[in-house]
């Protein structure tokens, strides 16, 4: 007997244009030697609803954002950051991990599948998004 599953509907997200340059060229420039998390980056991008900086929503998860999700039944709290950034003692979770691509566009009650580096599938819930005031001057 064939078991029938169930392909699950990726959910609506949103990118700052910013954000979207941003990630663009980092998946480019990483995809000669990560070309998996590379594909997973652009695919995101691709499919993303682009908007001006200024009109996004705070509840929005953009890089710098901070994260409470539900995933394996635990609250995490995490910080979606540059690779450069990225310091999980700290909750920093760079975009170019599996869960940090996955969240990315993500908004409260939104739910996601994502596939950890050892193959394994996860889904997560965003439960809530904060917006962290930039202390670095825009380029």
């Amino acid at each position: 007997m064939q078991q029938k599953t169930r392909a699950t509907r990726k959910p609506h997200i949103v990118v700052t244009k910013s954000d979207h340059r941003i990630l663009l060229g980092l998946a480019n420039a990483v995809s000669h030697h990560d070309e998996d998390i590379a594909e997973a980056l652009i695919d995101e991008l691709e499919r993303a609803k682009i908007v001006a900086d200024t009109r996004i929503s705070a509840n929005i998860v953009r890089l710098g954002s901070i994260v409470d999700y539900h995933a394996e039944g635990a609250t995490r709290t995490v910080t979606l950051v540059l690779p450069v950034d990225a310091d999980i003692s700290k909750g920093r979770v760079s975009i170019l991990t599996p869960i940090g691509t996955a969240l990315l566009g993500l908004s409260p009650s939104q739910s996601m599948e994502w596939t950890a580096r050892d193959g394994r599938i996860h889904r997560l819930t965003v439960k809530d998004v904060r917006q962290v005031e930039s202390v670095s001057p825009s380029p």
